[in-house]
């Protein structure tokens, strides 16, 4: 045979495969360094969820409200009138309707610069036992036999603060017992008389009622709770 690389080559173009067989049964390969990383093949993410560590359908913690809110809660220290402290850690707590009030003047206060400062707010009856057992007096500390509108969630200890987070000049300290504190005390400079008076007229305008004998405490009225033993856990 003259030809025989001729023939051959001729029997391999006549057996290969077709051009729609390669286009069909072929599969690219991609280049290595293309392909995605085993760790990122099926990665669920998974957010820590805080839930509330209370019943939210029984109280609101008010800095959850709203965080420009300014706590000062004395029992939680021993910057108060047992000089002892009272709660193992200070939290707000407040009947929802209460709290929602409360903000309402705390906002309308924002508009003009000022704001509020919380001393005291839900007080549990076990704490009231506390302070009773240190000062069993009425004039200055409620019978946890019959209760007290903190211990229902429904009662605040506040003043008024600037926008820099300094309290206005209400004439006394907070917890301040004697004639000075009353709300009908008036042999005081016209700018603490002016000081009381808005947060007076502030606070009843969104439902609360003052007590004589002392400028920062405030009762809500439009609704009324049972008392209440809860107390709140502390974060660790």
């Amino acid at each position: 045979m003259k030809h025989p690389f001729v023939l051959l080559f001729l029997v391999f173009v006549a057996c290969g495969p077709t051009p729609e067989q390669t286009s069909t049964n072929t599969t690219p390969s991609l280049p290595k360094d293309s392909l995605p990383d085993s760790t990122e093949i099926n990665v669920v993410t998974e957010e820590k969820v805080t839930l509330p560590d209370y019943d939210t359908t029984q109280w609101t913690e008010l800095i959850t409200k709203d965080s420009s809110i300014i706590l000062d809660l004395r029992y939680a220290t021993t910057n108060n009138f047992v000089k002892e402290k009272m709660y193992d850690c200070g939290r707000c707590f407040l009947r929802p309707e209460v709290a929602n009030a409360v903000l309402k003047f705390h906002r309308e206060l924002q508009q003009k610069g000022l704001g509020l400062k919380f001393f005291d707010c839900f007080r549990p009856r076990p704490i009231q036992w506390k302070l009773w057992e240190k000062v069993p007096d009425p004039r200055y500390v409620s019978d946890p036999r019959k209760g007290s509108m903190h211990n229902r969630g429904a009662a605040i200890d506040l003043t008024i603060v600037d926008q820099n987070g300094m309290e206005l000049n209400m004439g006394t300290d907070f917890d301040f017992f004697g004639k000075k504190a009353y709300q009908n005390y008036e042999d005081l400079p016209e700018e603490v008389l002016a000081n009381r008076k808005l947060l007076r007229e502030g606070m009843q305008t969104v439902g609360f009622s003052p007590i004589r004998t002392e400028w920062w405490h405030y009762s809500y009225q439009l609704k009324s709770y049972e008392i209440s033993d809860m107390v709140w856990d502390c974060p660790e």
